[in-house]
């Protein structure tokens, strides 16, 4: 009798991916605390993914497409934006190869996406390693607070509250406020939800929340989008949407 093969003899070829944080802002016992992840190539599978037309239309098709490739176990909630940009990228050069072309304004541009830089999570920035928390004195106010980098979850429960905000009125849309009071954990040492969205609701200047968004930009680790060879007078941004995948993915 032939022995029944249960193993298949199909094997998918994987990559290690290193995250701008370093794996630094997660807790300890966090498998993303490693600071790499390992994903597979794209197959056709994922090209059914990126062109499904219900994960297109409620904007999941990118999570969709890397919670297939994610090989290491991860929960895929806890990735913080930026670490999220550099498996975009990656899945897209394992996918469909470096060469990237866009248009901005009528004129392409090309550009070889393995030469993009991270931009690395400075650990001296942390309150502490291994918790996503940072310290900052708004200017105008000398409030002190503590604030952390949105990740996946967060930024569902965003995109929920924004969605309820605007059935109750639908011309409004708070969503610079909302997301500073996913981001503030702190007022003055006061951790108290209630506290937090009083405050930003009712005391925080424009221009301590404009300086506090810079200072998110400068700490968060990230993928440099940027665009800025000899043939452009200013930088621009690369954008990173349905279409960085979309055009390779049609037959």
């Amino acid at each position: 009798m032939e022995e029944k093969v249960t193993e298949s003899k199909f094997k998918f070829p994987t990559e290690i991916v290193e995250l701008p944080s370093k794996g630094l802002i997660y807790p300890k016992d966090n498998p993303l605390s490693s600071g790499k992840v390992e994903m597979k190539y794209m197959t056709a599978k994922e090209e059914d993914i990126l062109t499904n037309t219900n994960y297109i239309t409620k904007g999941i098709v990118l999570d969709k497409l890397l919670e297939s490739l994610i090989i290491s176990k991860i929960n895929y909630n806890d990735i913080i934006v930026g670490d999220k940009n550099a498996l975009l990228i990656a899945a897209r050069v394992l996918g469909y190869g470096k060469d990237y072309s866009f248009k901005i304004r009528g004129q392409e541009y090309n550009i070889d996406l393995t030469t993009l830089n991270d931009k690395n999570l400075n650990p001296k920035d942390l309150k502490e390693e291994g918790v996503n928390e940072f310290d900052f004195t708004l200017p105008y106010s000398k409030t002190l607070i503590s604030f952390k980098l949105l990740n996946h979850s967060d930024e569902k429960s965003i995109d929920r509250e924004l969605e309820g905000l605007k059935k109750i009125n639908k011309n409004q849309s708070p969503e610079a406020t909302t997301r500073l009071k996913y981001i503030i954990t702190s007022v003055d040492g006061d951790r108290e939800k209630k506290t937090i969205r009083e405050f930003i609701d009712n005391y925080l200047l424009a221009r301590d929340a404009r300086s506090l968004r810079e200072k998110i930009r400068s700490v968060a680790p990230d993928v440099e989008l940027i665009y800025n060879e000899n043939d452009v007078e200013e930088d621009i941004n690369i954008p990173i949407d349905i279409t960085f995948f979309w055009p390779d993915a049609r037959i």
